[in-house]
């Protein structure tokens, strides 16, 4: 079972996160876990703190000599602004000697969208601060970087994990199941929201220009595309076992995070079965998309062809082996710079909404962040089915079941 814990404050000394049940023997790129950190601060429309961070995560176990080891992964990503913020994040109880960084006053008026007055009714703080620093989006920097190593993992069995930013507000792409994974994959870096046609990213920046304008804030929604997935991921078994289950709760924790669809999503609740289902026929040709075991060679081989991928590559909770395909909508952020109404909670009377630093719009670090949740959730479901206790345990249980499905499968005489 791959399972991780996050901890730190959004302005407190670091951020630290456990990724525990990784097999031992995986050489580990801590280059490509820093270039999965540096695209979640990308994206137009994001803030000032963007501009302050660099981040990089430290291992503090689990790795030797570049090799993960099987024990426990601790990392640590110290947060840069932290000398700006001694004064008012402390851990102990008087302020220490020399702490630097203003004394910032109590945050009483909780923000409209924001866990700032649910935090404060259920821990029973005064200080709405105690809950923002946690329920601030800078925690899923943690979940970037372990989901770098998930996708460590799944490269052993040819797994590959892209996304892109299919709508902002009002404008949207016509379709974005029409987008393949190579269409994904061949957006530049310096795509500004990371959208596959540069007339519509036009048109999406305009909007959250005009929210910036007006004060405002904009969401949107991105899909994440997970290739060469080996079929059989999951299970239909149990409730808890179903992996679109297990995908949607992943996304849907990632914060401001308000809806998740699979395949084609909320659409197919209008279509008729007719026009939905994806049709199962016999593959000619090519028993994969580039020879009998697919992409190099290294993928299991389901010998029939599906036309249309509606279903986003899950049926019944199980991979199919098609493209995954999940997607996530995000509500605009909380933080406006002409606030809405609320309550100060000292006085009990009507007042605007605190306002702290924020960005305008977050989609397209959202969608890394949901590509760094799917690997994590493929990364388990793949230990879930192939097992081993070290890499090469896993790789050769992999190709085990990759043959014996190509053989399954294999086009009769």
């Amino acid at each position: 079972m791959l399972r991780f814990l996050t901890a730190g404050e959004s302005h407190g000394k670091a951020l630290v996160t456990i990724l525990e049940g990784l097999p031992a023997g995986l050489a580990i790129d801590f280059e490509a876990v820093t270039r999965e950190l540096r695209r979640r601060q990308g994206g137009y429309g994001r803030g000032r703190r963007m501009a302050i961070e660099s981040d990089r995560a430290e291992p503090l176990s689990g790795v030797r000599h570049g090799l993960s080891t099987g024990a426990p992964i601790a990392l640590m990503i110290p947060n840069k602004d932290w000398e700006n913020w001694q004064r008012t994040m402390h851990v102990e109880p008087e302020q220490p000697a020399g702490a630097t960084g203003p004394d910032r006053p109590m945050v009483t008026r909780p923000r409209p969208g924001h866990a700032d007055l649910a935090g404060v009714v259920k821990y029973g703080h005064d200080d709405i601060r105690n809950v923002l620093e946690r329920a601030s989006a800078r925690e899923t920097a943690a979940r970037v970087a372990i989901g770098a190593i998930a996708r460590q993992i799944l490269e052993q069995v040819g797994t590959e994990i892209v996304s892109h930013v299919t709508s902002i507000g009002l404008v949207s792409l016509p379709d974005a199941l029409a987008i393949s994974f190579e269409d994904a994959r061949a957006i530049g870096d310096d795509a500004p929201l990371h959208c596959v046609d540069p007339r519509v990213e036009r048109e999406m920046i305009a909007e959250i220009d005009r929210a910036r304008e007006a004060g405002d804030t904009m969401g949107g929604s991105f899909e994440v595309i997970a290739h060469d997935v080996p079929p059989g991921l999951g299970s239909y078994a149990q409730w808890d076992r179903k992996l679109d289950g297990r995908l949607a709760q992943a996304l849907m924790s990632i914060p401001a995070i308000k809806a998740v669809g699979i395949g084609r999503g909320p659409a197919a609740a209008s279509l008729p079965g007719s026009r939905l289902h994806d049709e199962i026929l016999p593959r000619h040709g090519l028993q994969g998309p580039q020879g009998p075991q697919g992409p190099q060679g290294r993928q299991p081989v389901v010998g029939v062809s599906r036309p249309t991928n509606n279903a986003g590559g899950l049926e019944g909770g199980v991979t199919n082996g098609e493209d995954l395909r999940i997607s996530g909508y995000m509500k605009p952020i909380a933080t406006l710079m002409k606030p809405l109404g609320s309550v100060d909670l000292t006085t009990m009377t009507e007042s605007p909404a605190t306002i702290e630093r924020s960005d305008v719009c977050a989609v397209p670090a959202a969608a890394v962040v949901g590509e760094a949740m799917v690997a994590l959730v493929l990364a388990d479901a793949a230990m879930e089915k192939f097992g081993g206790d070290s890499v090469q345990e896993l790789v050769d249980n992999f190709r085990a079941f990759r043959d014996r499905t190509a053989a399954r499968f294999a086009p009769r005489q």
